[in-house]
């Protein structure tokens, strides 16, 4: 079973409406890390911090892009391929069957562990479903449960709502 909330927790460490920077020095990251049992298990310094904000932030584009919001998308592909290769992130074999799984330790092999979650995702049709918030203040990422994979914004209650009054302000002002 995919854990898609532990990619959705990872990519809410930031939030843009207000400002929240979830994991604003190495220490935080250790703690959001050892606190889903990805404990890093050696001190995280200011490059790894740097290297795991990058990491969200190319999978919230990748998300953004599967809410149809325009995106680096290869750039951000980068990003990922890049993090996986520095987490020795590769096919292993138990139990008859197969897993992405690091094989380096520390922050590169935390995040490799949730870059796994994202391959397993893929494999099972799970990471279609990850999106982003349209809303630009938002951009909460979301599993859309939506039988035809229709929504659009993390919560009708706020961010479609305050979308929806929007519009029709502007038809209406025309």
């Amino acid at each position: 079973m995919v854990n898609s909330d532990l990619v959705i927790d990872f990519v809410n460490t930031a939030e843009f409406d207000p400002v929240h920077e979830g994991l604003p020095t190495p220490g935080a990251l250790d703690d959001w890390l050892s606190g889903r049992g990805l404990a890093p298990g050696a001190r995280v310094t200011t490059a790894d911090l740097e290297e795991a904000r990058a990491v969200r932030e190319a999978l919230r584009d990748l998300l953004s892009a599967h809410n149809e919001v325009a995106t680096d998308v290869p750039r951000a592909t980068a990003v990922l391929d890049t993090a996986a290769q520095r987490a020795g992130l590769a096919i292993r074999f138990a139990d008859g069957a197969a897993h992405a799984e690091p094989s380096a330790a520390g922050v590169r092999g935390a995040l490799g562990r949730i870059l796994a979650e994202v391959s397993a995702g893929m494999a099972d049709g799970t990471w279609e479903r990850l999106k982003a918030c349209r809303a630009d203040d938002c951009r909460w990422a979301f599993l859309d449960t939506a039988k035809n994979r229709s929504r659009a914004w993390c919560s009708m209650k706020s961010c479609g709502n305050r979308a929806k009054v929007a519009a029709y302000r502007e038809r209406h002002t025309a």
